[in-house]
């Protein structure tokens, strides 16, 4: 079989320099046994009330996710524990493992003290509110 002809199937996800990317890591996986963090899948929008931070983690406990906020930085962190053992003989492994991490900075004009967190179906959906904007106030002269 020609390397043309496997080019569909090896690159049938995602843009090459991706799946290159996951070949490489995979074949330094397998043979060092390395576990390096990984970074989960991430949606980031605004609305005209809101930040939202979306993060796939399936497979998690709402226990296993730290999430903090620091200095305007949301953190976010936790694990996955592998179950596969010695005998498990991997065809494909696309779900990462291991420790996960990411920050990402957040907006001057959000409520940190007034976010919320969701964890439905697998996604993890952080809500920071925007805050109150400040409204003119009319100032009145005391005579004395």
């Amino acid at each position: 079989m020609s390397w043309d002809s496997q080019m569909p199937v090896l690159f049938r996800n995602g843009s090459v320099e991706s799946q290159v990317d996951r070949l490489l890591g995979g074949a330094i996986q397998a043979v060092s046994e390395w576990r390096g963090t990984w970074e989960p899948t991430c949606n980031i929008f605004e609305n005209q009330d809101a930040f939202i931070v979306q993060m796939a983690l399936p497979g998690l406990e709402p226990s296993q996710i730290d999430m903090q906020v620091e200095h305007n930085v949301l953190q976010v962190k936790g694990e996955r524990k592998s179950e596969s053992t010695e005998q498990t003989k991997w065809y494909t492994r696309s779900i990462p493992e291991g420790v996960f991490s990411c920050s990402f900075t957040l907006p001057a004009y959000v409520d940190h003290d007034k976010s919320t967190a969701s964890y439905r179906h697998g996604v993890l959906t952080i809500t920071f509110p925007n805050r109150e904007k400040a409204k003119p106030r009319r100032i009145m002269i005391e005579c004395q």
